[in-house]
């Protein structure tokens, strides 16, 4: 498996003569070059791609042939990288300025929309922590499944009902049976969660019936979004048997507008997850070397929640957990190449969640169920209030960003939402 490598693109001596691109912590330094789609704020024109640069947006379209990501994403990890490094010297090279200072738009004057247009969305369960806290929730005995360790267990999601940052999350009404009772209720969501992931935005597809080898898996990786999975959890535990999520995950998913490159990425490979003492290893499909030595990625995700009473009192978000995208059991090669191994066809711009984001640390769980052991040990907030599930004001909000010595530490953007009430039945 070929991986992309760091090169002077990631140069930590790199600068842009877009100034606010250089400062510390800035979250789209030049090396980052993050794609999305936008259009001014209070206009009806059509999308635009675009790149992330400081706090401003480079229109693409305005200086390379692409009407949309979907298009760029098909053309494949040659395109992405001549592009790439055209971007940098563009944005680096001070003489550009003048003739190219036309086509940046302030971030704050933009409007921005889900990145590329999702066919179909997949959403997995990676993490071997947060699927053994759920499951001694449930099975006190046997928390984790032994297929857990074999297969990257996965299920269809809804793609109409993934949206942008920022788009409100209206509470789902549903079908759950209360503890005790005779028969389900109909009625909004008592119990609703979030849960911390990572998006894989599909590159170049597949032909129907040709699976993907592992080898090259990687190839059809765009780039990563960050991906809220928002969760009715009493829905869930009504429905799920004996098919899995259905209404209980379709209502919202909640991704970042920016799709980091897989580029952008290459100083941020890990190891694959050390697999425990008598874990068995991967059957053939899904092992390989490279993907063993550096096929994952330590993108540090975090979860903040800010209650109503919270903004209207000016105080700052609450950090609910932090953990890392490495701590997972499956990496992105191999649910590709798993998705792909019954011969379905993925296309560019599909989208592979990686399921919650959980580490072996206390608060370091990508969900509330967990941090709360079902409900049962509610946690406190900053003004006193405790959460054991979502309210109807709170606004949830995802970050995640990668650093490492030598390199610059790049972001990821947001993935947020407010939480209203349910529609009247």
């Amino acid at each position: 498996m070929k991986l992309p490598e760091p090169d002077a693109t990631h140069s930590p001596e790199l600068r842009s003569w877009v100034e606010s691109a250089n400062v510390p912590g800035c979250e789209f330094p030049i090396q980052n070059l993050p794609f999305g789609m936008f259009r001014p704020h209070g206009t009806n024109k059509p999308l635009r791609p675009g790149v992330a640069i400081g706090d401003r947006i480079l229109d693409l379209a305005a200086i390379a042939p692409q009407r949309n990501l979907n298009e760029l994403a098909a053309k494949g990890r040659s395109t992405w990288k001549a592009l790439r490094r055209a971007l940098s010297r563009a944005l680096s090279d001070p003489k550009q300025a003048r003739s190219l200072a036309k086509y940046l738009l302030p971030m704050k004057k933009a409007e921005l929309f889900v990145p590329v247009t999702i066919g179909d969305y997949t959403d997995f369960y990676t993490s071997s922590f947060h699927a053994t806290n759920i499951g001694r929730l449930f099975r006190p005995d046997n928390p984790l499944l032994p297929n857990f360790k074999w297969i990257p267990i996965g299920y269809h999601g809804r793609a109409s009902s993934v949206v942008v940052s920022g788009t409100p999350i209206v509470r789902p009404n549903g079908q759950a049976m209360a503890p005790g009772a005779a028969a389900p209720g109909y009625g909004p969501c008592q119990r609703l969660d979030y849960e911390v992931e990572l998006g894989f935005v599909i590159g170049p597809g597949n032909a129907l019936g040709r699976p993907i080898p592992i080898a090259r898996a990687i190839d059809h990786v765009f780039g990563v979004v960050l991906l809220n999975d928002w969760s009715a959890r009493d829905l869930q535990a009504w429905e799920y048997q004996p098919l899995g999520p259905f209404l209980a995950k379709n209502f919202a998913t909640t991704v970042s507008p920016w799709i980091v490159t897989m580029e952008a990425l290459a100083p941020f490979h890990a190891p694959a997850f050390a697999r425990p003492e008598g874990d068995p290893q991967p059957l053939p499909y899904l092992a390989d070397a490279d993907n063993d030595a550096r096929g994952h990625f330590d993108i540090r995700v975090e979860m903040y929640l800010r209650s109503e009473r919270m903004r209207r009192e000016k105080m700052p978000a609450h950090r609910m957990s932090a953990a890392t995208y490495a701590s997972c059991y499956w990496t992105p090669a191999q649910i590709v190449a798993h998705h792909a191994s019954g011969g379905c066809n993925l296309q560019p711009g599909d989208l592979l969640g990686s399921g919650t984001i959980s580490g072996p640390d206390e608060g370091s769980q990508g969900a509330l169920i967990e941090l709360t052991r079902g409900g049962k040990q509610p946690l406190a907030l900053p003004t006193g209030e405790t959460r054991a599930f979502l309210a109807d004001g709170d606004e949830v909000t995802e970050r995640g960003y990668c650093a490492r010595d030598g390199f610059v530490r790049i972001g990821f953007g947001e993935a947020a939402g407010v939480i209203k009430p349910a529609a009247r039945l």
